[in-house]
């Protein structure tokens, strides 16, 4: 079966087709991974996946299997169908970015703000706006009492996937975070791997 390998602390984008389901696959386990949605015409990318719209659309902090993920013009994008990992995802955090590991005492950190723009640019995509916040799938921050946060280790299994189905042509991105002075991810930082099932059956 053919997929794009996404490496440890980098990004690969790709291209699919309404009715594509894209399959991002936790390889190894344990590993938290930044999804993002962008359409638009050109070069340059314009609309894109809106947590808090997405938040706002279905009532709940992440989707359930059946249920979209929303641009800022309240359309679909991705529809999450099917889910093997325990299901702990996050759409409250922000990608990390420079200022955060500078935050942390470690300059020059690579980051999935910066990741982004360079798997875009691979593809000749641009994309001048706000990073969006990120769908941290993997991800574990629960919400406990009093609103608090809680960063917990990514529980998922090697092979745990989640599989999306693009609503509109759009460019997916995404990032193996390579945080790994926050504890999110288990064992270090490992790979993620995207497999897309084009919309008559085919894969690449």
């Amino acid at each position: 079966m053919s997929r794009t390998q996404v490496p440890p602390g980098t990004a690969k984008a790709v291209r699919v087709a309404a009715g594509d389901l894209v399959r991002v696959i936790d390889v190894e386990g344990g590993q938290v991974g930044d999804v993002f949605a962008f359409t638009g015409t050109g070069a340059e990318l314009t609309e894109h996946h809106s947590a808090a719209h997405t938040r706002a659309g279905i009532d709940r902090l992440f989707p359930a299997v059946g249920e979209s993920f929303l641009t800022g013009l309240r359309r679909p994008i991705l529809t999450l169908v099917e889910d093997t990992s325990p299901g702990e995802h996050d759409m409250l955090i922000p990608a990390c970015d420079p200022a955060r590991y500078a935050a942390l005492g470690a300059p020059g950190h690579r980051s999935c703000a910066a990741n982004l723009r360079e798997a875009l640019a691979d593809e000749g995509l641009g994309f001048t706006g706000p990073t969006p916040q990120p769908i941290n799938v993997f991800m574990r921050v629960p919400v406990g009492e009093g609103g608090r946060l809680s960063w917990l280790t990514a529980s998922s299994r090697p092979g745990d996937a989640v599989t999306l189905r693009a609503e509109l042509d759009c460019v997916v991105v995404v990032s193996a975070c390579p945080q790994d002075l926050v504890q999110i991810s288990d064992a270090g930082l490992t790979p993620l791997a995207i497999e897309i099932v084009h919309n008559g059956g085919t894969q690449s």
